[in-house]
C-alpha cells in the first residue's frame, strides 16, 4: 500500500529517470506531509490512508515559484501508480496546454486520485480536450475546477461529450472559461441523461444574443433533470424572461438546492415568479440574486414568500440589488415569520435608520449569527450603525486561507479535506475552499 514514503521514493526516482532537478515547491510540500505524518501516526495511527497535495501557486508563505508543464511531467512520474495522493491543488500556476496534456494522461491512468483544481492556469481548448478525453475512462474523479482556463466552445464541447459517458464525476466547474452558446446547449442536452453529476458551474460564458437560448436550454433540463444539486449561471446576461422560464421548470425540480443566478439583469418581475416558487417549498435551500435590480418591490415579493410561506430555504443573497429601507425592512420583517432562513446577505442596498435597527434587533437576538451574514452593528453617540464584514456566500472560493481563523481544520492538521455535500459546505464557510 502507498504511503507518504513510497511517494517521496517515487518522486526523487521520476526525477532521476527524467534527468531533472527536483521542482523544490513540490519537494518541499512532500517533505512537510513526511514530517506531518510522523505526528499523525503517534496520534491516530490509522486515520492516515490518503494526502491532499496541496501546490496551489498563491501561497507566498510556502513558496514564489509557480508549477511548470515540465514539473507536470515529473507528477506524472510519481503519481502514475500511486495510491496514496487523493486530491490535488494546482490552482494559479502556469500550466499550459502541454502541461495540461500531461494531467490528462494522469487521470487516465490513476486509478485513485479523486479531486483535482486546475483553475486559473493557462492552458486553452487543446488542454481542456485532454482532460476531458480523459473522462471518458476515468471512474474515480469526483471534483474537477478548471475555472479561469480560456477552453472556449472547443473545450466545452469536449467536456459534453465526455460527460454523455463518465458516470462517476460529481462537480465540474468550468465557470470563466469563454464558453459559447453552442457548448452550453450541449451541456444542458447532455444533462437531460445525465444523473451522477451534482454541481455545475458555467459562470460567464460569451454570449452574442440577448434571446436567452442557452438559458431556455438549462431550465428545460432542470425540469427532467434529477441528480443536479448545484448550478451556478452567473454574468448569464439573463433577464426576467430567463427567470421566469426558470419558476415554470424548477417547480418540477426536487433536487436543486443551490442556485446563483448573481450578476444578471433580473428586476422585480423576474423575482416575483421566483418567490412564487419559493412558496411552494421546492429542494431550494441556498438562493443566489446578488448583483441584480431587484429594488424595493422584488424586495417585498421575497419576503411575502419568506414570511409565511418557506421552510425549506435556508440561505437568502440578495447584495448589490438597489433595493431601499422599504425592501429591507419587508425582508427583516418576514424573519419574524421564518426560522429556517439562517444565512443572509444583504450589503450594497440602501440603509436607513429603521434598517439598522431593524437588523440589529435580528443580530442581538441570535435570530442572525454574524459568521451567516455580512453585517455588523456598531453604536455611535447612541446610534445604531451596520458596517460590512468579511463574510460572503463563497467566501474562499478563489482562496484558501493562510491564516487567522479562516484557516479550515484539515489544512491546519495537514489531513486530506473532507468531501461533503456541497451545499452543507457551501453554509459551513470554513471547508468551502476545498470544494466548488
Amino acid at each position: 500500500m502507498s504511503d507518504i514514503h513510497s511517494t517521496c521514493i517515487s518522486f526523487e526516482s521520476a526525477c532521476e529517470e527524467l534527468a531533472m532537478d527536483k521542482p523544490a515547491y513540490i519537494a518541499k510540500m512532500l517533505e512537510r506531509e513526511k514530517e506531518n505524518n510522523v505526528l499523525k501516526k503517534s496520534s491516530k495511527p490509522e486515520f492516515q490512508e490518503s494526502m491532499h497535495l496541496y501546490l496551489a501557486g498563491d501561497h507566498p508563505q510556502l513558496t514564489t515559484a509557480r508549477i511548470m508543464d515540465d514539473d507536470c511531467l515529473i507528477l506524472y512520474k510519481t503519481l502514475e501508480v500511486n495510491r496514496f495522493v487523493r486530491s490535488i491543488d494546482l490552482r494559479y500556476n502556469v500550466i499550459t496546454d502541454k502541461g495540461a496534456f500531461i494531467l490528462g494522461k494522469l487521470l487516465a491512468i490513476n486509478k485513485f486520485i479523486e479531486e483535482i483544481n486546475i483553475m486559473c492556469n493557462d492552458f486553452g481548448g487543446d488542454g481542456a480536450v485532454a482532460i476531458a478525453h480523459a473522462l471518458r475512462t476515468n471512474t474515480t474523479l469526483k471534483v474537477l475546477r478548471l475555472n479561469g482556463n480560456k477552453m472556449g466552445n472547443k473545450g466545452g464541447m469536449a467536456f459534453a461529450q465526455a460527460l454523455q459517458i463518465n458516470t462517476t464525476l460529481e462537480s465540474l466547474d468550468i465557470g470563466d472559461a469563454d464558453l459559447t452558446i453552442e457548448c452550453l446547449i450541449a451541456l444542458a442536452t447532455v444533462l437531460r441523461d445525465n444523473h451522477t453529476l451534482k454541481a455545475l458551474n458555467v459562470n460567464r460564458p460569451l454570449l452574442w444574443t440577448v434571446q436567452e437560448e442557452p438559458t431556455d436550454h438549462f431550465t428545460r433540463m432542470i425540469k427532467v433533470n434529477k441528480g443536479l444539486r448545484e448550478l451556478h449561471m452567473q454574468k448569464f446576461n439573463m433577464r426576467d424572461l430567463g427567470a421566469c422560464r426558470f419558476a415554470e421548470n424548477l417547480v418540477h425540480n426536487f433536487t436543486l438546492t443551490y442556485l446563483n443566478l448573481s450578476c444578471n439583469r433580473i428586476t422585480r418581475d423576474g423575482v416575483k415568479e421566483l418567490s412564487k416558487v419559493l412558496k411552494l417549498n421546492t429542494a431550494l435551500r441556498v438562493l443566489d440574486l446578488s448583483f441584480n435590480r431587484l429594488e424595493d418591490d422584488g424586495a417585498m415579493h421575497l419576503a411575502e414568500a419568506i414570511g409565511p410561506y418557506n421552510t425549506t430555504l435556508e440561505c437568502l443573497n440578495i447584495v448589490s440589488n438597489k433595493i431601499g429601507p422599504k425592501g429591507l425592512c419587508s425582508i427583516a420583517d418576514a424573519l419574524n415569520y421564518n426560522s429556517t432562513l439562517t444565512s443572509l446577505y444583504i450589503w450594497g442596498n440602501e440603509f436607513d435608520d429603521t434598517v439598522c435597527m431593524a437588523y440589529a434587533e435580528h443580530l442581538h437576538s441570535n435570530r442572525l449569527l454574524e459568521p451567516n451574514c455580512d453585517i455588523h452593528t456598531y453604536v455611535v453617540d447612541g446610534k445604531v450603525y451596520l458596517s460590512q464584514t468579511g463574510y460572503m456566500l463563497r467566501r474562499h472560493y478563489y482562496y484558501a486561507p493562510i491564516f487567522g481563523d479562516d484557516v479550515p481544520e484539515w489544512q491546519i492538521r495537514g489531513e486530506h479535506p473532507r468531501r461533503a455535500d456541497h451545499t452543507v459546505t457551501i453554509i459551513n464557510e470554513e471547508e468551502f475552499n476545498c470544494t466548488m
